[in-house]
């Protein structure tokens, strides 16, 4: 029996979408369709696109069509398999977004879902604007000012985009030192596989700074596809406009609050542009307006609130007559030119402020906040925020890296405040749900807000039973203890729930281990004869190792997997606490250009976080066995094409498949997906010709959207 190695997709992205069931039963479809006409074109689409889960009885095909239309607009173009695959997760984008999505009470907003990116719709006052704000923030960059300052009325944006570069300066401007720009290819002429590590740096990047990207692959950003890079763009802008509204930040936030401690708890739990309307309405209240504000469009239409917010902050800049003036568009004038004498940055145009334009008005709203805010400076109150927020060093970066790496995966709910997101267990229950398909029993789940506690217990105790099932050690932890918040046994959880989730990912690509469980001791391994082979020096004894420290092993360890990726005349010996920063900085960035998803800071290297390390060198690990799957894969296929005839041709091959699996649909894949039972959660399945696979997802993103 030979071994089978499954259907791969050039673009890695795009591949962890699916899983291998998935992959095949659409390659199928797509080559039973071909196979019809010879070739399948755009207007081939629409009626295939219907019989797909996710789209099933959610959309038609005119609806369709009209979104194909607007990527495409000649429907005799030719469609291949990639591109199929790209057009379906975009129309099961729209639906969602056309079905809505209800998720938690504080769920963020702009970063939960780019409806700009599912739309497919381009917002000119949109585009200016973030032109505008590219050109102030890195119009002086050594790199880039020679392109710089871009045309808002042109495509320069979407040109300059094609090479990776200005996307990554853009994070380091959002979160500074989020990327180390020496791991930036930032040559004059880039070739294909630098520009594409430029873009996986980009995203893998954006992903850890709380960015949603699904849908978005590097392939989209070569091609500088505006719906999507303007989505991206946004976000990356929003998350530099709301850096300062949390308490950790912004300790007067305080103010916003009564004397209860529950209010507190609301107030942290918050989402940044939730916080920003708490803002806002409590100043409009001490003001005199009577409204209270809810959103960033039809609320601040006509631009009373934000005369009555100017006068409350800034009355020296202010006038009466604002208010009093009956012409809104005459008014949002006013307005503008007034926040512009406090300094703020020209987001948005009269026209916007009558139009309602959310990410626009929520632009101009965060540059008020940022140069009048309003608050007083009482120390007292500020002694009780700091009180009241972690100041557990480590706690508070275990925190973060699980929340983005939760919201990494593409679940409807996105966490902004994870102890509290977490308390009334729904969070953890997508996440198992994303981890390990069909585990959770949704019927006795109850959805948020939740106001019956009894029911988040019960939703909690679901959560520590389906960690038993999988193996988890989950000794004095009980769903009582998520509902009350207890951090150390979240993150106790969490840790275990992230490493069955790697750990998934590289058993189903070491399918030739024949039922081997995949161990800590495999990795440790793995990543010392790595290094080894490559004839380097550097050896670890477990992922506590001081030695780590230095960050040598983990760049030798990088150069190993890809020689090419590590500069070594920017690497030093790490004898010193800034050296360490530097390389530790540096092999984060690396990793994440050769496609790694990792959410770790340079201190947990700098530290040895023996948690952080062993997910570092399981990332690298299963990037490394990608790349030699794919390399088998492509030797086995020219192996294989030296034995055909001349007349035999690459969908000659694929027919086979397409039979094979002919019966298979996506809407039957329930088999595929049985959750693992108690004593299974090591196991490595064999597979051979004959028999099929459920790989497990990258960052648990499911095909099917559930």
């Amino acid at each position: 029996m030979s071994t089978f190695v499954g259907v791969l997709v050039s673009d890695p992205w795009l591949q962890s979408q699916f899983t291998q069931v998935e992959l095949r039963s659409l390659k199928s479809k797509y080559i039973v369709a071909q196979r019809q006409t010879g070739k399948l074109t755009v207007k081939d689409l629409p009626p295939l696109m219907l019989k797909l889960k996710g789209l099933k009885d959610e959309t038609s095909a005119d609806e369709i069509a009209a979104t194909l239309s607007e990527s495409y607009p000649d429907d005799s173009q030719e469609i291949e398999f990639e591109v199929f695959l790209k057009e379906y997760l975009n129309l099961q984008g729209k639906s969602a977004a056309k079905k809505g999505s209800s998720g938690a009470k504080n769920s963020s907003s702009f970063l939960k879902a780019t409806t700009t990116t599912l739309l497919h719709h381009i917002n000119e006052s949109e585009k200016s604007s973030y032109v505008a704000h590219i050109n102030s923030f890195l119009g002086e960059d050594a790199f880039l000012k020679k392109y710089l300052p871009m045309d808002p009325n042109s495509n320069d944006l979407f040109n300059l985009i094609r090479d990776g570069v200005l996307l990554c300066k853009l994070i380091n401007v959002a979160v500074p030192g989020t990327i180390d720009e020496r791991a930036i290819n930032t040559k004059r002429v880039l070739n294909p596989w630098e520009r594409n590590e430029n873009h996986t740096l980009c995203l893998n990047s954006a992903k850890a700074i709380g960015c949603t990207v699904v849908n978005i692959g590097t392939q989209d950003l070569v091609e500088g596809r505006p719906h999507l890079i303007l989505g991206l763009i946004s976000q990356i802008i929003k998350i530099q406009l709301l850096a300062d509204l949390n308490l950790k930040k912004t300790p007067q936030l305080v103010e916003l609050m009564d004397d209860d401690n529950k209010d507190l708890e609301e107030l942290m739990a918050l989402a940044p542009d939730k916080m920003l309307l708490k803002w806002m309405n409590h100043h409009l209240k001490k003001a005199g307006y009577q409204k209270t504000v809810t959103n960033f469009s039809t609320d601040v239409k006509d631009g009373e609130a934000y005369a009555y917010l100017l006068k409350a902050l800034a009355p020296e800049v202010s006038s009466e007559s604002t208010i009093d003036v009956k012409d809104p568009s005459e008014r949002a004038k006013m307005v503008i030119e007034q926040a512009e004498k406090l300094d703020c940055k020209r987001y948005l145009t009269p026209k916007d402020i009558v139009e309602g334009s959310p990410n626009l008005n929520l632009a101009f709203v965060a540059q008020i906040f940022q140069h009048r805010n309003g608050f007083t400076t009482d120390n007292k109150q500020i002694k009780i925020t700091q009180a009241s927020t972690p100041d557990d060093v480590v706690i508070s970066r275990e925190e973060r890296s699980f929340r983005m790496w939760i919201n990494s995966l593409g679940i409807a709910t996105y966490v902004n405040n994870l102890f509290e997101d977490v308390k009334n267990g729904w969070v953890l229950l997508e996440v198992l749900d994303k981890v390990s398909p069909g585990c959770v029993k949704w019927k006795q789940a109850s959805k948020p807000p939740i106001k019956m506690p009894f029911r988040k217990v019960e939703n909690c105790n679901q959560v520590i039973n389906i960690g038993r099932e999988l193996n988890f050690s989950l000794v004095n932890l009980a769903g009582n203890d998520i509902v009350q918040g207890n951090k150390k046994l979240i993150l106790a959880y969490l840790w275990q729930l992230m490493r069955f989730n790697i750990l998934q990912l590289l058993k189903n690509l070491r399918c030739q281990s024949q039922g081997k469980e995949i161990t800590d001791a495999d990795i440790l391994n793995w990543a010392n004869s790595k290094v080894s082979s490559a004839g380097r020096s550097s050896q670890i004894e477990s992922f506590k190792d001081k030695s780590i420290a230095t960050g040598i092993f983990f760049l030798e360890l990088l150069s190993a997997v890809e020689s090419r990726v590590v500069n070594w005349k920017v690497v030093t010996k790490g004898e010193e606490e800034e050296d360490r920063k530097l390389n530790a900085t540096y092999i984060i960035s690396v990793a994440r250009k050769l496609g790694c998803s990792v959410f770790l800071l340079p201190e947990d290297i700098m530290e040895v976080n023996q948690k952080m390390i062993m997910t570092l060198t399981a990332s690298i690990m299963y990037y490394s066995l990608q790349k030699q799957q794919c390399s088998d894969t492509k030797s086995q296929s020219e192996e294989r094409n030296l034995h055909k005839t001349p007349s035999c041709s690459s969908l000659d091959d694929a027919s086979s498949l397409a039979e094979s699996v002919s019966n298979l649909d996506l809407e039957d894949d329930a088999t595929s997906r049985a959750p693992l039972e108690s004593g299974d959660a090591g196991s490595t399945i064999e597979v051979t010709s004959n028999s099929t696979v459920d790989d497990a997802t990258s960052n648990g993103k499911d095909a099917t959207g559930e």
